[in-house]
């Protein structure tokens, strides 16, 4: 791979680190109103398949939307002041952390239900087919959206009609506090995938390099026209699920295996894999601090929405 691709993957998961973890060290001041998913261990995933994307392509995701929105080109002081409910948002501080836009990025959105992404995403992918585009659009998941029944259907309509489409299923092994083994049967996903004839391969999610050359696979397949792909990468969220908080306590995982995941923290891997020198990574993050310190800053300045344009009925400003 060339140096080039490893660099910019990396400093896309260092920034969305970095971001997430201020979000981590703010969210007390309680300015951030809003529920939060943050995907602390699990960036690798957005980073690699966003990096293999051209700009023309589409991408749309679920609740921990973040790093998918970042990793696609998102605009980041659009989107720390949508969390802190300014007008100044990219939802102009309507929607919050879980309704992400920037179609600039062609990052065409996030909604919160699981699964209600999927019948999104594939209305805009039906309609790119019947405009003959030819831009990919990519819809990230977890595991836990393939127990939906829109899932299944979305898989068959896809082969069904050859659509230009790739599914990245994140499998960080839970949903909210119940385990894999405890929501489905001992059947691997890409099995169903390939049981609705999709292009389907599974992957390590915290290694960015490994997600990247297979992205690069199976958008290769698609875009040849021989079907929708859909890749399943296992990985790990290190805090809780809604929140900036750390939530081990609860009991639903051990701290054993939490700890053992972390070892393969996947920003480690890739500075390992990268061999990039100290000199160069002080340097990154020094620069994103900057940057993360003045989004903050622009989003804490910016004003929130008048109560007459939330509310039409009501005529005063706040």
């Amino acid at each position: 791979m060339e140096g080039g691709h490893s660099e910019k993957m990396y400093e896309m998961l260092l920034r969305i680190r970095m971001v997430e973890e201020r979000i981590g060290e703010l969210y007390a001041e309680q300015q951030m109103r809003c529920p939060v998913h943050l995907s602390i261990g699990q960036e690798a995933v957005a980073a690699g398949v966003c990096e293999a994307l051209g700009k023309k392509d589409t991408v749309m995701s679920g609740h921990r939307a973040h790093a998918h929105y970042l990793a696609k080109g998102g605009n980041l002081k659009k989107m720390v002041a949508e969390i802190y409910g300014r007008e100044t948002g990219c939802c102009m501080g309507r929607g919050g952390s879980m309704h992400l836009v920037d179609l600039r990025a062609n990052f065409i959105g996030s909604t919160p239900i699981v699964g209600g992404t999927i019948p999104i995403a594939m209305g805009l992918v039906w309609a790119a087919k019947m405009k003959k585009e030819k831009q990919v659009s990519v819809i990230f998941l977890g595991e836990g959206t393939t127990e939906e029944g829109v899932f299944h259907e979305s898989l068959n309509f896809a082969a069904l009609h050859n659509l230009r489409v790739l599914f990245v299923c994140e499998n960080n092994l839970y949903s909210v506090y119940t385990p894999l083994n405890e929501r489905q049967s001992n059947r691997p996903r890409t099995g169903i995938a390939k049981a609705n004839g999709l292009y389907a391969d599974v992957g390590d999610g915290n290694k960015a390099l490994e997600v990247y050359e297979k992205t690069q696979k199976a958008l290769q397949h698609i875009r040849s026209d021989r079907g929708p792909a859909f890749l399943e990468f296992s990985t790990y969220r290190w805090r809780e699920h809604c929140g900036p908080n750390y939530d081990n306590a609860l009991g639903y995982r051990t701290e054993e295996e939490f700890e053992l995941w972390k070892k393969t923290d996947p920003l480690v891997q890739l500075e390992k894999a990268g061999k990039f020198t100290e000199e160069y990574t002080v340097s990154v993050r020094s620069r994103l601090d900057k940057e993360i310190a003045e989004a903050f800053a622009f989003a804490k300045k910016s004003p929130y929405p008048k109560k007459s344009e939330i509310n039409p009925r009501l005529s005063y400003a706040e």
